[in-house]
C-alpha cells in the first residue's frame, strides 16, 4: 500500500528552499487565513475515512492533519526534520520501562471531539481495540494484535461471542482512575513505540458514536476541521471545528489555515492536470502524481521544475519502493515467478513513465538503500548478469521450460490464452499504456497476462480481500518509521498489515517466519538491521514480489497556494500547512 504510510529519511530532488517550501520556510509570503483550498483528484473516493482503516501515506497526512489526532505525531517539518516524532494528544513522547514493554501516554487538558465532549484514556483505548475486528476494520495497520500482550483470543469490541476474550484487552491496554493516562502493555520490547502511536489507528474513537463499518462514512473529528458532507464519487467538504480547542493542539494551532476544504473526486486526469498546469484554479492542489505525459510541460530534462511553475511544482524521491506482489497462494511455482521477473520489460515501462529522472531507479528488493542500516544489495536488478532492462527472454523461456517440468497444471493456465494471469492495476490512462507493454514482453516467455482494472479510490479494498485479488497486483511501501520491522513482516506475515503476497503456504515460510519473529525481538540494532537486509534478499531469492523502482513523485499546485512543501515521513504534502495567498 501506498504507505504511508512513513519515517524514512528520503532524499529530495536538487531544489532551492524555496520551491520546496513554497515560500513559507523563506519567508516570502505571510501565512493568509481564509478561503475555501480545493483537491482534486481521479478517484472516485477516499479509500477510508475511519482512522482505524487509514493506512497509506496520503490518507494518513491528510485526515491527520485535518481531522484526526493521535498521541504522537511526525513533526511538521520539511526535510530530515519532519521525521521527528512530537507530542500530540500526549503531554509527551511516552513513558517507557520494563524493558520497553510497558508504555505510559498522559493526554492534554482541553482535548475535545468536535461535540465538545472530552477525549478520554477510554476513547484513545476503545479507538485501539477497534483494530481486533478485523472482520469490519479491514485494510488498516495491524501493530496492536500484534504488539499488545495476551490479546490472541481477543476479538475486538464488536463480537458477543462467549470466548471473546475482552478481560485480556482490559489487561493490555489500561486507564488511570482520572481517565488522562493510557498504559500499553507489550508482548515483546519495542523501542519505537511512540512511532506506532503515531498512526491513526492508536487515535480516539467515541463509543457511542461508532458505526461499525458506517463510521467510514462520517467519522467524528478531533482535529481543527470536520466534516460537512461527503458523498462518493462527487465531493468531500470540511469546515471548521468549532469545539476544537486551538490551545490543546500546539502542532495545528498556527496552521488551520483555509475556512473551507474541498475535495472534489472523480476529476479525469488529463483535464485535472491541465487545469492546474495553466492556473486556472490557483487554489487547486492535485492529490494525485501528474501524469508522464505531463512531465515534460513542467519540469525539465534533468526533472527540476522549469522557471515558470518553481514554487508550485516538485519532483522528488519518495519513501516508496513500487512492486507488484505476487498471490504465491495462486502461483505457487518459483520457476514461474521468476520468469515473470526476467520476462519485464522494465526499459519500456520506465519509459512509459517519463524515465529514471521521473520514476526512479530499478529496485532490487523491497528495502529502499535510504534505510541504511537495513539495506544491503541483493544481486537482483542491476546486479543481476541475468537481468536486462529490456527483459531477458532467453532466461525467461528456460524457467518456463523448468516450471513445465514442476509444475505442469500451473504452467498450462498461464499459457493458456483463456486463462493466462491476472494482474490487478489502478485504472488509468498511463497504467492502460502499461498494460500493453506486460502482455508484449511475457508473451515473448508463452506468459499470458490479462489485467482487472481497478477503480483508484476502491482499489486496495479489492486487493486486500482474499477472495478478489488476482495473480499479481501492483503496489507501493515505504516504511511506517525508519526500521524494516515496518517492511519486512509487515509484507509477507500472515496476519499483518499489508500481506498482499499471500505467500504463507509456500514451503520457504515456515524459515522466513521464524528469522522474522526472532528478529523483531532482537535488542541489537546493528545485528537486526543486517537480518532485515538478509531476509529482503530471502524475500527476492523466493521471488514473492516482482520489484519496479525507488521511486520519484511529481506534485502540482495552483500559484494561489502557499506552505507547500514534501512531508517526508508520510511521503506526500505537509496539507496542514496550505494556505492561501491574497
Amino acid at each position: 500500500m501506498l504507505k504511508g504510510k512513513k519515517s524514512l529519511k528520503v532524499a529530495v530532488a536538487t531544489l532551492s528552499a524555496a520551491v520546496l517550501a513554497g515560500g513559507l520556510l523563506t519567508g516570502c509570503a505571510p501565512a493568509n487565513t481564509g478561503g475555501t483550498l480545493t483537491y482534486l483528484t481521479n478517484s472516485e473516493g477516499w479509500t477510508h475515512a475511519d482512522p482505524n482503516r487509514n493506512y497509506t501515506g496520503l490518507h494518513i497526512a491528510w485526515f491527520g492533519s485535518y481531522m484526526h489526532r493521535t498521541l504522537t505525531a511526525y513533526d511538521r517539518k520539511a526535510g530530515a526534520e519532519g521525521s521527528t516524532v512530537v507530542p500530540d494528544l500526549a503531554t509527551d513522547t511516552g513513558r517507557a520501562s520494563n524493558g520497553n514493554k510497558t508504555w505510559e501516554f498522559t493526554l492534554r487538558d482541553g482535548v475535545t471531539f468536535e461535540d465538545g465532549s472530552a477525549i478520554t484514556c477510554e476513547d484513545v483505548k476503545y479507538g485501539v481495540s477497534r483494530t481486533f475486528a478485523t472482520d469490519i476494520i479491514t485494510d488498516g495497520p495491524t501493530y496492536a494484535i500484534g504488539m499488545l500482550d495476551g490479546t490472541d483470543n481477543y476479538k475486538g469490541p464488536y463480537n458477543t461471542d462467549a470466548d471473546n476474550d475482552v478481560a485480556s484487552y482490559d489487561k493490555a491496554v489500561t486507564c488511570s482512575e482520572d481517565n488522562k493516562t493510557i498504559t500499553f502493555n507489550l508482548r515483546r520490547a519495542v523501542g519505537d513505540f511512540n512511532y506506532t502511536v503515531t498512526y491513526l489507528s492508536f487515535s480516539p474513537v467515541p463509543k457511542a458514536k461508532d458505526t461499525g463499518d458506517g463510521y467510514d462514512l462520517k467519522p467524528v473529528s478531533s482535529g481543527p476541521y470536520k466534516i460537512q458532507s461527503y458523498s462518493k464519487t462527487d465531493s468531500m467538504v470540511l469546515v471548521r471545528n468549532d469545539k476544537w480547542n486551538k490551545s490543546s493542539d500546539p502542532l495545528r494551532a498556527e496552521r488551520a489555515f483555509p475556512d473551507k476544504i474541498v475535495v472534489k473526486f472523480g476529476q479525469a486526469e488529463e483535464v485535472r492536470d491541465q487545469l492546474l498546469i495553466a492556473d486556472k484554479d490557483k487554489y487547486a492542489v492535485s492529490l494525485d502524481a501528474l501524469l508522464p505525459t505531463n512531465q515534460s510541460t513542467v519540469f525539465d530534462a534533468d526533472g527540476n521544475p522549469k522557471p515558470e511553475f518553481e514554487g508550485r511544482a516538485i519532483n522528488v524521491l519518495d519513501p516508496y519502493v513500487r512492486y507488484a506482489a505476487v498471490n504465491v497462494s495462486k502461483l505457487n511455482c518459483l520457476p514461474i515467478r521468476q520468469a515473470i521477473y526476467y520476462a519485464k520489460d522494465f526499459k519500456g515501462l520506465i519509459t512509459l513513465a517519463g524515465g529514471q529522472a521521473f520514476n526512479g531507479d530499478p529496485a532490487d528488493g523491497v528495502i529502499k538503500p535510504l534505510m541504511g542500516l537495513d539495506y544491503a544489495k541483493t544481486g537482483y536488478a542491476s546486479d543481476d548478469p541475468n537481468w536486462k532492462q529490456e527483459g531477458n527472454v532467453a532466461k525467461a523461456q528456460e524457467l518456463m521450460a523448468q516450471a513445465k517440468m514442476d509444475c505442469p497444471e500451473l504452467h498450462a493456465r498461464v499459457t493458456d490464452p483463456k486463462r493466462g494471469i491476472v494482474y490487478d492495476i489502478a485504472d488509468s490512462e498511463t497504467n492502460k499504456k502499461a498494460s500493453a507493454i506486460w502482455v508484449e514482453s511475457l508473451a515473448k516467455a508463452g506468459i499470458v497476462i490479462k489485467f482487472n482494472f481497478i477503480e483508484p479510490g476502491s482499489y486496495y479494498a479489492v486487493v486486500l480481500d482474499p477472495s478478489k485479488q488476482g495473480d499479481l497486483s501492483a503496489a507501493g511501501w515505504g516504511p511506517d518509521w525508519a526500521n524494516a520491522s515496518t517492511v519486512i513482516p509487515e509484507l509477507f506475515t500472515e496476519g499483518a498489515g499489508f500481506p498482499l503476497s499471500q505467500n504463507w503456504n509456500d514451503p520457504a515460510y515456515a524459515e522466513f517466519k521464524k528469522r522474522s519473529d526472532a528478529n523483531l525481538a532482537e535488542p541489537d540494532r546493528v545485528k537486526q538491521g543486517k537480518e532485515w537486509a538478509a531476509l529482503n534478499k530471502y524475500v527476492m531469492d523466493q521471488m514473492w514480489v516482482i520489484p519496479g523502482t525507488f521511486s520519484k513523485t511529481q506534485e502540482i499546485w495552483g500559484s494561489g497556494i502557499g506552505g507547500a512543501f514534501f512531508w517526508e515521513p508520510q511521503g506526500a504534502l505537509s496539507f496542514g500547512d496550505l494556505y492561501l495567498k491574497k
